[in-house]
């Protein structure tokens, strides 16, 4: 007689069993990776949104990380972008963030999450690295001005959904052929790579008049 998962039971010694854990965990590498990004977004967040509230009070202010006519947070604060849904950009950092920061912390303690969890922090990261793309669209050809904590944001969000896909990929929630699974898995470092280096040559291409001023 066959036993399932569902049937197994674990005992501490006390004769009081329980069900086996369900769920699917992470490796300690993607489990560092998303507790990092969350921190890193988590402070990128409230740094923004620190500096929102300040604008607010004083139209006149201006954030530190305005350095020069390029990096200038306080030009795309100031922006229709950085108010899409009527409310400041960063507030919806001030929870997603904070979310992957406890997913992470949650998987150092061991915890298992159904299939389900893991597509929705799929989705999740989706919509996060969709809506980031337009803002870097935005910013170097509408606003024309980089902010350093909102390219922190871009950095940490492509991390999470890359990664978040990689994993999802691995354990077969989302199942794809298995040359290409094997691809994923073998060369997951690749797409990061050159997608943070497309980002960098059109911010190179598109202010490069200015940077060479700077050599």
């Amino acid at each position: 007689m066959t036993t399932s998962a569902l049937d197994e039971t674990r005992t501490d010694g006390s004769g009081d069993e329980r069900p086996a854990v369900q769920g699917i965990g992470a490796g300690r590498a993607f489990t560092w990776l998303l507790t990092i990004c969350g921190l890193l977004g988590c402070v990128a967040a409230c740094v923004i949104t620190d500096d929102e509230f300040k604008l607010l009070k004083d139209p006149n202010y201006t954030p530190a990380c305005s350095l020069n006519p390029i990096i200038s947070c306080g030009n795309i604060m100031k922006s229709d972008q950085a108010h899409v849904f009527g409310f400041p950009n960063p507030m919806i950092g001030m929870i997603a963030f904070p979310i992957v920061l406890c997913i992470g912390m949650a998987l150092f303690s061991g915890a298992r999450f159904r299939p389900w969890f893991w597509l929705g922090l799929q989705a999740g990261s989706l919509f996060g690295v969709g809506f980031v793309t337009w803002l870097q669209y935005e910013s170097l050809y509408s606003i024309g001005s980089l902010c350093v904590w909102c390219s922190l944001a871009w950095v940490v969000t492509i991390a999470t959904f890359w990664y978040t896909l990689v994993h999802n990929v691995k354990h077969r929630i989302i199942k794809v052929p298995d040359g290409a699974r094997s691809a994923v898995l073998e060369f997951h470092w690749v797409v990061p790579v050159l997608w943070y280096g497309v980002i960098i040559l059109l911010i190179l291409t598109r202010w490069w008049s200015y940077w060479k001023t700077l050599v």
